[in-house]
């Protein structure tokens, strides 16, 4: 994200192995605040399907090809998922110019159960970024950016930004 890495820091297995368990603690942690958001909901939707929701609400007109890059989902499941959205009237997607690509976007809807759910992540990562104190929001963007590779940067490849 606009920054060179320091070829100073150098890590121990043991340092990136600390640090892969701390990931893998944090995703279950953020999947079960997101299983819980997602309990409270009438739709009885899953991961995925709010996956879609917030990456279309960050970037609306996504595709099926595009959704199942972003989420790593196979392109039928993306697929399948984005179709179901559309059925409960969460998602509309419009003819785009291609017939072969149909750009999603949120109904209000499904913008309305986005907020719902993402409020309730917002604050159980806003609590970690408290923890972590002011000084190193930064340094934690930036580093979760580098691990998205291109699929934080909307445009980007994964082969064009190494990853």
């Amino acid at each position: 994200m606009g920054s060179t890495p320091d070829p100073r820091l150098i890590l121990s297995e043991e340092e990136l192995d600390a640090a892969l368990e701390l990931l893998m603690l944090a995703e279950a942690g953020l999947w079960s605040a997101t299983d819980a958001a997602l309990d409270a909901e009438s739709a009885r939707l899953g991961r995925s399907h709010y996956r879609i929701l917030f990456l279309l609400k960050r970037r609306p007109g996504l595709g099926v090809r595009e959704l199942a890059r972003l989420t790593a989902l196979s392109k039928q499941a993306a697929s399948r998922t984005l179709g179901e959205l559309e059925r409960l009237g969460l998602v509309d997607k419009s003819a785009g110019a291609d017939a072969r690509r149909r750009p999603a976007v949120l109904t209000p809807e499904g913008a309305a159960m986005e907020v719902r759910i993402s409020e309730k992540l917002r604050s159980y990562v806003a609590r970690a970024y408290r923890s972590g104190g002011l000084d190193s929001v930064a340094g934690a963007r930036r580093i979760l950016a580098a691990l998205a590779g291109g699929r934080a940067t909307p445009g980007r490849t994964d082969q064009e930004s190494g990853g």
